[in-house]
């Protein structure tokens, strides 16, 4: 593969801070992503983020099919140029911002799992990642790329600083496996800090079930909304119409300390707090 500051100054293009953009230079990481995610022939691989084709290539070289989402037309314009020089014919390019496409359609019209691979643009990592949970019944594992930063956040355990709404929503979701770090260096423009690919099982068995997912989450973001209020006071300060009474009698149902915070609650105990607010927060709608 032609090294990315090549292929921008060939095609006179630079790369846009404003969308995050860092291309990866390393292909032995490009292939630890591709291999880790288990992708074979037959596979129906998504990738987040196209850019330049570091992973597609070899993604498309192992798999039966990959959509390559690419929301820089510049980029989608390059990478199609690309695919077309390596003879390489089983990548269908969405030139489209994720967040914005139907992910759900998608994922439906295959026959097996989708595996979701990428090298995020780090200003929606978040965003994507709760996306990516939302359609999880129909994504068997993502390998992705996140800033070092944010991949600790996302595999923290309670009663830390980097303990927060992501920790909890994808500990109860999936199961999260760090694979590696990748240096600043491996990207080209090189990044401020280094980054760490996280796999995330969505098919691993799961060890917590909640009557109302939707209302789960929403408690979630509630208790961290503002974390740093004891939880009596955060969910009666939330959105949800939760009442200081109604707080403090579930969290005294689900043997949780109202003087406790946010930071400090396993999954587990999520899962009890929310089964005891859903009825509470429903009879007086």
């Amino acid at each position: 593969m032609t090294s990315p500051r090549d292929l921008l100054t060939a095609w006179d293009i630079r790369a846009k801070k404003k969308l995050g953009q860092v291309f990866l230079m390393d292909q032995n990481i490009a292939a630890k992503i591709v291999a880790r995610a288990g992708v074979r022939p037959g596979s129906v691989v998504l990738e987040i983020g196209a850019g330049l084709g570091a992973l597609t290539l070899p993604a498309a070289r192992s798999a039966g099919k990959v959509y390559a989402v690419e929301k820089d037309a510049q980029l989608a314009e390059l990478l199609s140029a690309e695919l077309l020089a390596s003879g390489i014919s089983n990548v269908e390019i969405i030139r489209q911002d994720f967040l914005e496409m139907d992910l759900h359609a998608v994922a439906r019209a295959q026959a097996d799992p989708l595996l979701v691979i990428g090298n995020l643009p780090y200003n929606i990592s978040s965003q994507i990642l709760v996306k990516l949970i939302g359609c999880r019944q129909r994504i068997s594992r993502a390998v992705l790329m996140f800033q070092k930063e944010l991949a600790q956040r996302l595999t923290a355990r309670p009663g830390g600083k980097d303990y927060g709404r992501l920790s909890v929503m994808l500990g109860y979701s999936a199961e999260v496996r760090p694979v590696t770090v990748v240096a600043a260096k491996a990207f080209f423009p090189k990044p401020k800090i280094d980054s760490e690919v996280l796999e995330i099982d969505f098919q691993a068995p799961q060890h917590h079930r909640v009557a109302d997912e939707r209302f789960l989450f929403d408690v979630i973001r509630a208790a961290f909304g503002r974390r740093r209020k004891t939880l009596k006071n955060s969910l009666a300060g939330s959105e949800l119409g939760i009442t200081k009474q109604m707080s403090l009698e579930a969290l005294t149902k689900a043997e949780i300390d109202p003087l406790r915070r946010a930071e400090t609650l396993t999954v587990a105990e999520f899962v009890a707090l929310s089964d005891s607010l859903a009825p509470m927060v429903t009879a007086r709608a």
